[in-house]
């Protein structure tokens, strides 16, 4: 079924949304300026856009203490990887296609911070023992040369309320027994089994 609103030019795309205020562009700089590089210092969980050679996108949350993405200099960041599932989508990516976008959040605060640039992959011991926690280095480094880095606008985090307590839902929080286990042919015993070896991960394999 064909939509016959389909916004398909960029002309089309203007003629809704208008055109961009000359002095937001001013805010977009070839490098990381001193107020990137203080928000960058104490920004605990980043956002990472990969796609692979085809375009198809990956997003992946990554978090630590904060600061745990390293300004090695005005135009690069590093970014530690350490223990996870394994599947690697993030990391392949970046192997078949370096350009990546970086988001990063600092909690109660509505202004974010993105980078856009190249990406490549390195375990160079020095790197990987400068991006240590927890008494280990990281596995690998995601080395990021900066092309873009802005401030974002708080009017999203403004419209969901991201930071009030008050309207947060319920806990969400899924259990992988329960969709993993059918899927094994398991019954309630793995179910309980899976969920029980997820939260011993999450305590003893940061």
């Amino acid at each position: 079924m064909t939509d016959a609103h389909t916004i398909d030019t960029v002309d089309g795309l203007r003629a809704i949304i208008g055109e961009v205020n000359p002095a937001v562009q001013v805010k977009i700089n070839p490098a990381i300026d001193e107020f990137a590089r203080a928000y960058i210092a104490v920004s605990p969980f980043i956002v990472l856009s990969t796609s692979d050679r085809t375009g198809r996108q990956d997003v992946s949350p990554k978090g630590d203490t904060p600061g745990f993405v390293v300004v090695e200099n005005e135009t690069t960041l590093l970014i530690p990887d350490r223990k996870g599932n394994r599947l690697v989508y993030s990391l392949q990516n970046i192997i078949e296609n370096p350009h990546v976008g970086v988001l990063f959040l600092v909690p109660g605060t509505n202004e974010t911070v993105r980078v856009n640039g190249t990406a490549s992959l390195t375990n160079d011991p020095e790197v990987c023992q400068r991006l240590s926690a927890r008494g280990q280095a990281a596995l690998l480094a995601i080395r990021v040369r900066v092309e873009e880095c802005f401030f974002h606008c708080a009017k999203a985090f403004l419209r969901a309320q991201l930071w009030q307590p008050p309207n947060w839902p319920a806990n969400l929080r899924p259990s992988f027994g329960k969709m993993l286990a059918p899927k094994l042919g398991g019954d309630e015993q793995m179910v309980k089994m899976i969920d029980t070896m997820i939260d011993e991960d999450y305590r003893t394999n940061l």
